[in-house]
């Protein structure tokens, strides 16, 4: 790029650099993502390096944040708060770590925090009390939201510690959040007043605490001092009082967690790790994750622990943040114009984008749910390309305010389907329009209906014969939730139906190796020697995991039926209660009410199933395919593990998921799938997961292979004596 198109460009990106940090810090409403605002700074980045006379002190490479609005008083900080480099790679993570390593000598211990996906501040104390707490504005002048913590409970008012001795003065920096809970909460609260969804928790924590408490107390005492009467009058004190109360409620739902500190009179500190001890001392919130580590290779370790885990913590993370810890070491390295050379931000994939909604289309689920999806620009997100992401209902459509041709923010947590949060507004250029719910169903003509009065989903009330139902319901009987049959994916599950070698899901087991020969999806070429078409490896597997299948237990013979308001857990209940599906079928409503965990919409639901004369034809035909309909039933006095509960975690030597549910529902026992305060023992097996780390938060008694086995056999009480064994746990 010559000089000329290296100057147009810069400007260009400083224009755009700089508008999207004006939207983002002063009106919390992103109009960019943070991954395309971190594309647009890399590359202003780049083209500064490349021309280094265009880095001048108006380019937003050289200052820190966005300006100061005028809501608020300014408050200097008493030392800069810096921005931070990220790096968005291993190898741009080692690169730092050799600017560290050529400025030192070598590379010392680092401490290794979460990068909090909130907002950024500066408290000051005096003697032991909040003097100002304000934003970070442009590093060196914020905005004064004192008052506002007097609201926050987790911002201390006095410092208090153990010894009665607090510094004259402690500048502390941290991070304002939500909650991912109290942000999904307070979304659909947004959604219930007409109000747009926020893009993400930093904006909602931002919008949350930047709010005039102050004024609105004003206004409302203003109003009671008029001491007029009348209902206009009482209608605006009765808004007033609750959209102040609103107001304080955000506020009190916010947390601060402290991760770095300023000026500091009265006190020694010598680490970053030795000041987050000190800081916890006087009762300032840090948090519990950070850890010192002593090589690049344990803080890989660390970072690639939360990019698996990130969604086990309780607030949004987009990354890690490292730091040099010995202080005297991060005054050596210094810093830059806006960031500290000592520390760098690991930036995980991004999870909320923007990309232009193409079209609404509609879904038909299994039990005849029409679900509307979005048709997006294909996009880059948590680590996938996605092109279509969901939006419920006809009625979340509305809600969202979304429009075909939207910019729109999506986002997509680990393993979620992605979701359509809401559209880009100064996006909107007049081209857009309304997504129109189809009254008749797209796959089979019948006319669309809720099922009953006041729901919100419309369904296809074909659901015997509707092809998208069939379809779905074959697909579903071979998924990991209910039988797990490999082999018979989705495409398989179609060409089954469109060759005409089963009619419905009641064919499958019924299925033989001559019926798959007529149809080309499941046949190769014969190779020399053999005679005639032969059956794919692929297909001679889903035949013999089909005969595997059938003898699944029969809570999950109960999931694959796809009966209504019936996944896992419903199933084990309704299972362990009437321990074969000729019971089940023959139960009353009454009967069903009664067990443990049935509602009366499940009950219902189950006993309308086996009323369909089709749905009992789709059990016979299973029954002459020979799957399992009974559960083997013990002796009451053989129910040692009666009224435990138990989560199942890893992998256990000599058995599968399945045959380790079994084991301990056949025993009277209930197999949970998440870890709550409830859970009597998870057992861990080798690469236990997340349920792990939640029982040990949780205080849950953790055993590994050896306790299971002693559960088995000598009851809960063996296997909470071996409970704490870290050889077996882990």
């Amino acid at each position: 790029m010559d000089r000329d198109a290296a100057r147009t460009r810069w400007a260009e990106l400083v224009d755009l650099v700089n508008s999207a940090r004006a939207a983002y810090y002063q009106h919390d409403a992103p109009r960019l993502s943070d991954a395309e605002y971190d594309a647009l700074y890399a590359e202003l980045v780049a083209l500064e390096g490349a021309h280094p006379e265009l880095a001048s002190g108006e380019s937003p490479t050289q200052t820190v944040g966005g300006a100061r609005s005028e809501m608020f008083e300014p408050v200097e900080h008493l030392q800069r708060m810096y921005s931070l480099d990220n790096a968005f790679d291993a190898d741009e993570l080692d690169a730092w770590f050799e600017r560290v390593r050529q400025g030192l000598g070598s590379i010392p211990p680092m401490l290794c925090e979460l990068k909090i996906d909130g907002l950024a501040v500066d408290a000051v104390y005096r003697d032991g009390r909040l003097a100002t707490l304000a934003t970070r504005g442009d590093g060196r002048v914020g905005e004064d939201v004192t008052y506002n913590a007097r609201f926050i409970p987790s911002v201390p008012q006095v410092l208090v510690a153990a010894d009665g001795v607090v510094p004259r003065l402690l500048e502390v920096r941290g991070e304002i959040f939500f909650p991912v809970a109290d942000f999904e909460r307070i979304n659909a609260e947004q959604v219930d007043l007409g109000l747009p969804v926020f893009a993400n928790p930093r904006n909602t924590a931002a919008g949350s605490l930047r709010q005039r408490i102050d004024r609105r107390e004003d206004e409302l005492a203003a109003v009671r001092a008029e001491g007029r009467s009348g209902d206009r009058t009482a209608q605006r004190i009765a808004r007033l009082e609750s959209e102040l109360a609103r107001a304080v409620e955000r506020l009190a739902n916010l947390r601060l967690t402290v991760h770095g500190i300023g000026a500091v009179d009265g006190v020694e500190v010598v680490t970053q790790s030795g000041a987050y001890a000190i800081m916890a001392g006087l009762g300032l919130p840090v948090s519990d994750r950070a850890a010192v580590h002593g090589s690049q290779e344990d803080v890989r370790r660390f970072v690639d622990h939360y990019g698996e885990h990130r969604h086990d913590v309780e607030h949004e993370i987009d990354g890690v943040v490292i730091k040099v810890d010995e202080l005297a070491l991060q005054r050596q390295l210094g810093e830059t114009s806006r960031a500290p050379r000592w520390a760098i931000a690991y930036k995980y994939p991004p999870e909320v984008v923007r990309t232009r909604l193409l079209d609404i289309q509609v879904n038909v689920g299994r039990t005849g749910r029409v679900t509307p999806f979005a048709v997006m620009e294909p996009v880059r997100v948590a680590g996938s390309t996605v092109s279509m992401a969901t939006l419920h209902n006809a009625h979340e459509v509305v809600r969202k305010g979304v429009l075909i041709g939207d910019m729109v923010f999506l986002r997509k947590a680990g393993d979620v389907i992605p979701e359509v949060l809401g559209p880009v507004l100064d996006e909107r250029d007049g081209s857009e329009r309304a997504f129109v719910m189809p009254t008749q169903c797209p796959e089979c003509g019948t006319r669309l209906r809720p099922e009953k009065e006041g729901d919100k989903d419309l369904r296809c009330p074909n659901a015997r014969s509707c092809p998208a139902q069939v379809r779905e319901r074959v697909f579903h009987v071979a998924s990991r939730a209910a039988l797990d049959i490999e082999g018979l994916g989705y495409k398989a599950a179609v060409a089954l139906l469109e060759c005409g070698l089963i009619e419905d899901e009641g064919d499958l087991f019924l299925l033989q190796a001559e019926d798959l020969l007529r149809c080309d999806f499941f046949t190769r070429e014969p190779a020399r020697g053999e005679d005639g078409r032969q059956l794919t490896e692929n297909a001679r597997a889903m035949l013999a995991n089909l005969r595997e299948a059938a003898q699944r237990p029969l809570a999950r013979i109960l999931v694959a039926l796809s009966i209504r308001h019936v996944g896992g857990p419903t199933a084990a209940d309704l299972a362990r209660a009437f321990p074969s599906l000729d019971a089940l079928a023959d139960a009353s409503v009454e009967d069903l009410s009664a067990v443990e965990g049935i509602g009366p919409t499940i009950a219902e639901a189950v006993h309308e199933w086996f009323a369909e004369d089709w749905h009992r034809a789709v059990v016979d035909k299973w029954r002459r395919g020979g799957v399992r309909m009974a559960d083997e039933v013990r002796p009451a006095g053989e129910q040692p593990l009666a009224g435990v509960t138990v989560v199942i975690t890893g992998s256990l030597e000599g058995y599968t998921r399945d045959s380790a549910a079994e084991a301990v529902t056949s025993r009277g026992g209930k197999v949970a799938g998440s870890v709550s305060k409830r859970t009597d023992l998870l057992i861990a097996g080798e690469n236990a997961g997340s349920k792990l780390d939640k029982a040990t938060s949780l205080g849950v008694p953790v055993v590994g292979p050896a306790g299971f086995a002693a559960l088995l056999d000598q009851g809960v009480e063996a296997a909470l004596a071996l409970a704490g064994g870290e050889s077996d746990a882990h």
